[in-house]
């Protein structure tokens, strides 16, 4: 196999998978380890990947990517609604109070949220200014939105005033959104405020419901802001494998699929 067609195949795996490993590479391809190292090479200085240890990541895994609510709400939405969908079901009616965290799927499982609304008398509270404008005078939904300064990129509320805000509420159940789960970093995101607030509803809430589609899988962003023991169940798409499968069995969070 030539170089090119290894570079192609490594590209569409990056784009399947967002991670590669030299030595899974190396045995694919039945090549060195060397050779699979200077096929990454050629590939970062061309801006599609960017090399770690081990392996490589896609270059939209930088730590520091956050593409804004409009672009990430294009992206996996079939996969996004099947899993608000799913989660609905940690939610039984009778549930007092409910933290929606900022998000494009914590979005859509308030959208999902309104079709049952009328039965469901939930106390919601969220910083995120979308999903307040979207559940404002539902019937069967008491709304309370959190303020603060708020992100452009994100719609939602961030700073000391929110994260002292949440830090004083103990809600039933938190639905939470992240941009990387992984097993060495846990759930992670590229903006310190945001993770700032986002620790504070962890910390807060007696259960904790993580809403993540299978291309967070294995990603780690800047900032930290729990760690896999911190969860109770992760709702996606597709069946973790691998490190990152062992660590949240270890760490008994419970694994729902939509």
């Amino acid at each position: 196999m030539y170089a090119m067609e290894r570079q192609q195949l490594i590209e569409r795996m990056l784009a399947s998978h967002g991670r590669v490993a030299v030595v899974d590479l190396a045995s694919r391809f039945d090549v060195t380890t060397e050779t699979v190292r200077r096929d990454l090479a050629a590939l970062e200085e061309t801006g599609v990947l960017r090399r770690v240890h081990g392996g490589a990541v896609s270059s939209e895994r930088v730590s520091t990517a956050e593409p804004s609510v409009a672009e990430r709400a294009e992206r996996h939405s079939a996969a996004k609604e099947r899993i608000a969908r799913r989660a609905l079901a940690a939610l039984p009616p009778g549930t007092g109070s409910v933290y929606i965290d900022a998000g494009t799927t914590t979005a859509a499982l308030a959208a999902a949220l309104l079709g049952r609304a009328a039965t469901g008398g939930h106390e919601v509270v969220t910083h995120s200014m979308t999903i307040a404008h979207s559940l404002a005078g539902a019937p069967g939904i008491g709304l309370t939105a959190i303020g603060g300064r708020v992100r452009g990129l994100t719609a939602a509320a961030v700073g000391s005033d929110t994260v002292a805000a949440i830090a004083r509420l103990r809600p039933d159940v938190a639905f939470l959104g992240t941009n990387g789960i992984a097993a060495g970093a846990g759930l992670t995101t590229p903006d310190p405020d945001e993770a700032a607030v986002k620790r504070a509803i962890v910390t807060g809430a007696r259960r904790v419901i993580v809403l993540a589609d299978s291309d967070k899988f294995g990603a780690e962003l800047l900032v930290s802001f729990a760690e896999l023991p911190d969860l109770d169940v992760v709702v996606t798409d597709r069946e973790p494998d691998g490190e990152l499968a062992r660590a949240l069995r270890e760490a008994d969070v419970e694994v729902w699929i939509a």
